[in-house]
Formats: structure tokens, C-alpha cells, sequence
């Protein structure tokens, strides 16, 4: 089945402040813009990476970040 298993980040960026805590934890995922706020290249969460990404967006002082079933 396509996308079993997967992981898509959702970011509610008015709710980002910059404090890069998510990105610090997972670089490989979560980037910072020239504001400070999060982005992701891709909403996807590459194989491997899925802990990481998770304990990321956990990491969130202000919720911004959370991942659900792709």
C-alpha cells in the first residue's frame, strides 16, 4: 500500500516563533527561512529520520509542528 508507514509533517506557521528547537533536534528536516520560521523541503519524512522528525516537532515550545499518517 503507497504511503504506509510514511510520516507528513504539518506546520501551523503563524504559531512558530523561531526558536529553531525542532530544527536543532532534525536539521535533515525541519529548516529555518530568513525569518527564523520553520519550513520543510518536503512535507514527507524521509525513511529513517521518522524518530527524529518526531521528537522534533514534540520539542515545539509552541505546537507548531506535528506529523501525521501520510
Amino acid at each position: 500500500m503507497s504511503g504506509e508507514g510514511k510520516l507528513k509533517v504539518v506546520i501551523n506557521k503563524p504559531a512558530c516563533c523561531g526558536y529553531g528547537v525542532c530544527a536543532d533536534i532534525c536539521p535533515d528536516v525541519y529548516k529555518l527561512d530568513d525569518n527564523g520560521i520553520v519550513y520543510v523541503e518536503d512535507e514527507i519524512v524521509p525513511a529513517g529520520l521518522e524518530d527524529l522528525a518526531r521528537e522534533g516537532a514534540e520539542a515545539c515550545p509552541q505546537s507548531a509542528l506535528k506529523l501525521v499518517a501520510a
